[in-house]
């Protein structure tokens, strides 16, 4: 959007945000649950999801991709970056580059007010992926949870985007925002309009809030099942011992017969709810 003009546009920026999110669940979403915001890690570890030992593994992983994405974005269109910049790498004018790598306050927006986007916005976040990944609600089906997440970082980014840049995430901001200061935009980075400490500090709160909200009006409303008895009452053709018609003189020893599904004695079953049963049926 800023290097090719015709060539992009605000709705090309939230596509590629979204659906490169996409991508990233697909990659890791089976490994380490696509841990890619240190907001969601900081929640998840603060409600007790996830154990505070892995906290600062997962930031470090977070924090070196983010700053190797700057790199590799950096190397591929530096040529670009050079002729539209005239060789002067700059964070505010007509020919602000650093733009490209994290965000900045825009002229129309306080910085307390920049604040309190970022933790409305990142609470929404963070509110409608419980929504999506809470299988008591109304969950995205198995196997598209990745794409209705992409679907909603471009959503939140064309409706509340325009403010801040829509960080929501302080390791796809504060990464890229120092390796801008060592690639030759310099101190400015961070002392433009002292905003770098925002989407660092912002996400972690809006996120957190937005975890208790949907854990105390939504998911304190949902019922919830009752503990499950995993593979039970499955019935299976079996040899069992059956005494004789007669009883007046007992055998000293009991008789395996074989019972065919047909003639199994009358008994109250259950159909099996995904294998399993719950325990309030007994």
């Amino acid at each position: 959007m800023v290097l090719g003009e015709k060539f992009g546009s605000y709705l090309s920026v939230n596509l590629g945000f979204g659906f490169g999110v996409t991508m990233g669940v697909h990659m890791a979403g089976n490994i380490s649950g696509a841990h890619m915001n240190a907001a969601l890690t900081f929640t998840n570890c603060a409600l007790g999801r996830m154990s505070w030992k892995k906290f600062p593994v997962y930031i470090l992983g977070q924090f070196l991709g983010s700053f190797l994405a700057s790199a590799t974005i950096y190397c591929l269109f530096y040529s670009a970056i050079i002729q539209f910049s005239g060789g002067h790498l700059t964070v505010t004018g007509p020919t602000a580059t650093a733009g490209i790598f994290a965000t900045y306050l825009p002229e129309h927006m306080t910085l307390w007010r920049g604040f309190l986007d970022e933790v409305i916005v990142t609470g929404i976040l963070q509110l409608c992926l419980f929504a999506i990944m809470d299988k008591e609600n109304n969950p995205a089906l198995q196997g598209t949870q990745a794409l209705v997440i992409g679907i909603l970082i471009v959503v939140i980014g064309l409706s509340l985007g325009m403010n801040t840049g829509y960080a929501m995430n302080p390791s796809r901001d504060l990464p890229p925002r120092f390796f801008t200061f060592i690639a030759g935009w310099g101190i400015q980075v961070f002392r433009a309009r002292d905003w770098w400490w925002v989407p660092v500090v912002a996400p972690l709160l809006g996120a957190y809030l937005g975890a208790i909200v949907y854990l105390v009006f939504i998911g304190s409303s949902i019922p919830r099942r009752p503990q499950i008895l995993e593979n039970s009452m499955k019935y299976e053709d079996r040899r069992i011992p059956v005494l004789p018609k007669t009883m007046s003189n007992p055998p000293t020893t009991l008789t395996p017969v074989s019972v065919s599904p047909a003639n199994r004695p009358s008994v109250r079953t259950v159909p099996p709810l995904s294998d399993s049963i719950h325990l309030e049926h007994f």
